[in-house]
């Protein structure tokens, strides 16, 4: 006898909702692989200028046997996670000064607003100027890359608080200071979240651009090197690398988003459908 989707437990469900999940979220990168090869393989586009996929992948495989890959990526992986570490404390400190308080509000915002106008990648002249050709730049424009949309995001969310809920603090008794830690920081957090997923896209493009200073390492200086010989299929490998990173780190937080905040209604509802 069949049994309906609505009788299933939620284990059951969810055994046949995730491959279902799984197949839609492919259903898009495998197009473009597809169309990609038939280009390729027609003759479309010759090897110079856009490899075959089997091609981008027998390279790949290639830089991985040949220890190429891992000591690369993990000094990539390096430089994002202290341009990281600067930027969203620095965004933070910046974020909690400026929205919890009308004075701190006056000093920093219009000087932060103005500051992010200007698009950071333009001062690795100035990075080099100053911090020479190591380094420093690297991470200084990867800090800077990801403090604003964690600064505004939680300025925003601070500024968001549900009025409501400032007052039941206050019926309750709770001291200004209180507040903060108990209210406005927890409703603050799925902002702060969104902030931190934006920071993350925001230091993966900028590295891309940063390990073109004079890199020695890092997955830019095997996309420079490829492309003083040519190999398209390597330029092609760095991309996909930088872009599984962006992927794994973006899946990354909203795993921490899912952990931090499952007392929301949309959460419990998620993990019993």
């Amino acid at each position: 006898m069949s049994t309906s989707l609505l009788t299933l437990s939620p284990a059951a469900t969810r055994r046949r909702i995730i491959p279902a999940t799984l197949l839609r979220r492919i259903a898009v990168p495998a197009a473009i692989i597809a169309l990609w090869y038939g280009l390729t393989a027609n003759g479309y586009f010759s090897p110079q200028t856009m490899p075959t996929p089997l091609a981008v992948a027998q390279s790949f495989w290639q830089l991985i046997v040949t220890g190429q890959l891992w000591p690369n990526l993990l000094i990539s992986l390096q430089r994002v996670v202290l341009g990281l570490c600067f930027g969203v404390s620095a965004g933070v400190v910046l974020g909690l000064t400026a929205s919890l308080s009308r004075f701190g509000e006056d000093a920093i915002d219009a000087t932060i607003q103005m500051a992010r106008t200007l698009p950071h990648l333009a001062l690795i002249p100035l990075m080099i100027l100053w911090f020479g050709i190591g380094e420093t730049p690297k991470i200084v424009l990867i800090a800077l890359g990801s403090l604003f949309p964690i600064y505004l995001n939680l300025f925003s969310a601070v500024r968001g608080t549900d009025r409501k809920l400032i007052e039941a603090a206050s019926t309750l008794g709770l001291s200004h200071v209180e507040t903060i830690f108990h209210v406005i920081l927890p409703a603050a957090v799925p902002g702060f979240l969104v902030g931190l997923r934006q920071a993350l896209g925001a230091s993966w493009i900028t590295l891309v651009v940063a390990e073109q200073i004079n890199a020695s390492s890092g997955i830019g200086y095997l996309v420079m090197n490829a492309r003083d010989f040519l190999r398209t299929d390597i330029i092609f490998d760095g991309l996909l690398v930088y872009a599984l990173l962006g992927l794994a780190t973006d899946q990354a937080v909203r795993a921490l988003e899912r952990y931090l905040l499952a007392w929301r209604p949309s959460m419990i509802a998620a993990k019993g459908a």
